[in-house]
């Protein structure tokens, strides 16, 4: 059997999202929002490990967004950190994700291979394709306004990071956008490749996702509207031979009753970073595409607590209820969040995750 888990068709994929950055994923001023430093990861990471989980997958970032807190402000760089972690755990898949405009990919081929060397087949790579125009603009980079110069640059670069993964030769590349003398790949990924994820929302960015990915990552804003979706995007994978899942993410608040749950929201609601939301939300008007704009302007409330992750409020029979619900949809599996990963997964781990095995779906 494959290694890394995320090759594996069964069962609802778990894992964590944003657990490298500042604040998470909760754009909250409250005192106790997630310290990012490589002590908490690492013991988080040991954790989710342990328990079980499928995943972590980190966000890539470059500037924070501002506010009183600079939300995102502070980043552990994923290549490093995933490698670390790779090199403290035992069965989890460890994503690294990349910009594609801002790394080389003869050097992230490279670095890809030689985090899923020291994992044992366990790495992954996120790639983005590119939206955000500060961080461009922070990097000295011009961030292209059509979508078919972004996806057409990422699809050449994967395809270089992809043949340098299968060819045990050395080769010329004469491309659009890259020219390359005699390179080589060595070392390879053990099996080959890595599982991909792609988080895309334009009709381009699906076509990519699509083509290469194994898993799409997408909001699950509202579930009607993602039975649909779903089937629609894994019908476009089928028309061009591939199995591709869907996954989505999520922000947990478990307690043991519902009021002591909604008490928690309401806390962390009342010491939002509103500016740095705000932020957030224009600079996802602006440039991407990964929500859709029809129901981005209904969510500010929702990006402030989970960045737009589905929510997980209550008792562990609710939030146990809410991914089941996710897994009815049709996804594949759903990242969490937490406003404290290391302080509040236990409690999930000890509570909901028995409920999801005894539904069948772990």
């Amino acid at each position: 059997m494959t290694k890394n888990k995320m090759f594996q068709k069964d069962g609802f994929k778990l894992g964590t999202f944003s657990s490298n950055c500042s604040s998470g994923m909760t754009v909250s001023k409250a005192p106790e929002r997630w310290v990012n430093s490589w002590e908490n990861n690492l013991k988080l990471g040991k954790m989710l490990d342990e328990a079980g989980m499928d995943f972590i997958l980190p966000i890539a970032r470059w500037i924070g967004y501002g506010g009183e807190t600079d939300f995102h402000g502070s980043v552990l760089e994923t290549v490093t950190w995933a490698t670390a972690l790779l090199a403290n755990t035992k069965d989890i898949s460890v994503f690294a994700t990349i910009h594609t405009a801002a790394n080389h990919p003869v050097v992230v081929a490279k670095q890809i291979a030689t985090m899923d060397q020291i994992g044992a087949g366990r790495a992954g790579l996120n790639i983005v394709a590119g939206w955000n125009k500060p961080e461009y603009e922070a990097l000295g980079l011009t961030l292209p306004d059509d979508h078919e110069s972004r996806y057409g640059y990422a699809q050449e670069w994967f395809d270089i990071v992809q043949k340098l993964w299968t060819s045990h030769d050395h080769f010329d590349w004469d491309g659009a956008a890259f020219t390359l003398k005699g390179v080589k790949g060595d070392p390879w990924p053990i099996e080959g490749s890595v599982p991909i994820l792609n988080a895309a929302g334009s009709g381009l960015g699906r076509e990519f996702a699509t083509q290469n990915a194994n898993y799409l990552f997408t909001p699950a804003i509202d579930l009607t509207r993602s039975v649909d979706e779903i089937k629609e995007l894994k019908q476009k994978a089928t028309d061009k031979g591939r199995d591709v899942g869907v996954l989505t993410f999520s922000h947990v608040i478990c307690r043991p009753t519902e009021e002591e749950a909604r008490a928690y929201h309401d806390k962390i609601m009342s010491e939002i970073d509103w500016p740095a939301v705000d932020n957030l939300v224009n600079l996802q008007f602006a440039h991407a595409q990964s929500f859709p704009h029809d129901l981005l302007a209904q969510i500010r409330d929702v990006m402030a607590l989970g960045h737009g992750g589905f929510p997980l409020i209550g008792t562990p029979r609710q939030v146990a209820d809410g991914i089941i619900k996710l897994h009815d949809t049709g996804f594949a599996g759903t990242t969490l969040s937490f406003v404290d990963y290391v302080e509040e997964f236990p409690y999930f781990r000890d509570e909901v995750l028995p409920l999801l095995a005894e539904a069948g779906i772990r």
